[in-house]
């Protein structure tokens, strides 16, 4: 019988298939431009055959997570002035099966409660535009929006003069969720914690 890859395994993998790609050495040759003239003028061929080719195989790898049962859960370790949270997330090249949508949900008050621990007297924003802009919200707000989302996922930046604490609120398959790209049956927003009188950077 032969090995089954691990998730470990398939995050490497694709690591190291990505860097192949945009080091050339892996090209899609039937990729061609948008077929939209203006748009192509701005379009190298090489780069929609390295994004093509890793694109492909990405999807071969997500074939591989369905067929294989493999999933994509990471569990991540984060510390915030002086609190702590381990929690699941789904890796940013793998896709969530039905069982791992099942384990973030019920990460999703844990991570919720963090969130509000550490964000306390925080000046909150929602990212509009994919980040482009921001609009600052309140307490309630973020509450009516993890109401009606599925998941939660954390990310931060920053020093104790610029702290930025992210909270994904989504809902649907998490690799799709990120910017939209497959809305609305998967999506996510974003809201931004920041120290008062501060503006989101990222």
């Amino acid at each position: 019988m032969s090995r089954v890859y691990s998730t470990e395994d398939l995050i490497k993998i694709l690591a190291d298939e990505r860097r192949a790609c945009m080091n050339g050495e892996r090209l899609n040759l039937a990729a061609s431009a948008s077929g939209n003239p203006v748009l192509d003028l701005f379009l190298k061929p090489d780069g929609i055959q390295k994004f093509t080719a890793y694109r492909d195989f990405k999807a071969a790898i997500h074939s591989y997570q369905r067929q294989h049962q493999v999933s994509g859960i990471v569990w991540r370790q984060i510390t915030i002035k002086g609190k702590n949270l381990q929690y699941p997330a789904i890796d940013e090249q793998l896709i969530a099966l039905d069982r791992d949508l099942k384990i973030i949900r019920s990460a999703k008050p844990s991570i919720l409660d963090f969130w509000w621990q550490v964000t306390e007297n925080m000046d909150l924003y929602l990212s509009i535009n994919i980040g482009r802009d921001y609009r600052q919200i309140t307490i309630e707000q973020v509450n009516a929006i993890a109401h009606q989302t599925e998941w939660a996922n954390l990310l931060w930046h920053g020093n104790p003069d610029h702290l930025e604490i992210i909270l994904q609120l989504g809902w649907g398959q998490p690799e799709e969720a990120a910017y939209k790209r497959e809305w609305p049956t998967s999506g996510s927003e974003y809201i931004h914690a920041v120290n008062p009188g501060n503006r989101p950077i990222c």
